[in-house]
């Protein structure tokens, strides 16, 4: 039997809330929706998916100001604009905010604004970005490289604690395998194994894991049936005109069918999903 070396470090106690609000937890027995585009491209963009979140119930935002992305000619994002964007319209509907701080220049700005700071897949072993967020106790939610092995994602996430935030929630968002029929492959082993392993809640991002919209339902089941905490949502008001990621992106019209499918799934395990 095969067994992850060098882990013994690690903590083996049941999975422990992430409080992001003083009425609100990721963790517990309720699981959390973060839904929203990609990438902010504008006001009225962003304030479409904030109303749609909030309309279902949802309590985060996710949208990204600072994009990496694979070629420099792509959409970047837009930056503080695109901050200053997200905060206002989460505010209006009563919603967090999490989004992706690409440097460590970067981290006091987005701390500024965000609820939530995200580290992307390219960044998980980006060590003074993880020194960073480990000096603040805002919560962090470090995503897996996608290349990288279980033992190496919890190992970022004890530099991000070592630093003395324990804050942390980790995200499966699908690694590279051999297959090319989807974008990357949605571990659910990793899932599964992450909460045994480790006290962090596991979210997980079937959009990236699959890169095509119409996959997103089914593998946000396997997720939720392999124990994820929450799940990291893109929907866009219109997929096929997005700035990035439009391949992968939900319609906002088609959120509430989303959460419903996926409070049946929560219920089977005595869970419900917001």
């Amino acid at each position: 039997m095969n067994r992850l070396p060098n882990i013994q470090s690690l903590p083996t106690e049941a999975t422990k809330p992430v409080t992001i609000t003083p009425d609100f937890a990721v963790g517990s027995s309720n699981v959390v929706l973060m839904a929203g585009p990609c990438s902010v491209e504008s006001y009225a963009q962003a304030r479409a998916a904030a109303e749609a979140v909030a309309r279902v119930g949802g309590r985060v935002l996710r949208g990204g100001a600072f994009k990496p992305r694979t070629s420099p000619d792509s959409f970047q994002g837009l930056g503080e604009q695109g901050l200053e964007i997200l905060r206002d319209v989460a505010d209006e509907f009563g919603l967090l905010v999490i989004t992706e701080a690409l440097a460590v220049e970067h981290v006091p700005l987005v701390a500024r604004y965000a609820d939530i700071i995200q580290l992307g897949s390219r960044n998980m072993q980006h060590y003074p970005l993880l020194w960073a967020v480990g000096e603040l106790q805002k919560p962090v939610l470090l995503k897996r490289g996608f290349m990288s092995t279980v033992e190496e994602w919890l190992k970022a996430a004890e530099h991000i604690s070592s630093r003395g935030n324990h804050n942390i929630m980790l995200c499966e968002r699908g690694i590279r395998t051999f297959e090319t029929a989807t974008r990357n492959t949605l571990d659910t082993n990793a899932i599964a194994l992450a909460r045994q392993l480790s006290p962090y809640p596991v979210i997980a991002d079937p959009s990236h894991a699959t890169g095509r919209a119409d996959l997103v339902l089914s593998a946000a089941r396997a997720a939720l049936a392999a124990g994820a905490d929450g799940l990291l949502v893109e929907f866009h008001p219109d997929p096929d005109h997005a700035l990035s990621d439009g391949e992968q992106s939900l319609p906002l019209s088609a959120l509430p069918h989303f959460v419903a499918e996926m409070g049946k799934i929560t219920a089977v395990f005595n869970r419900s999903f917001t």
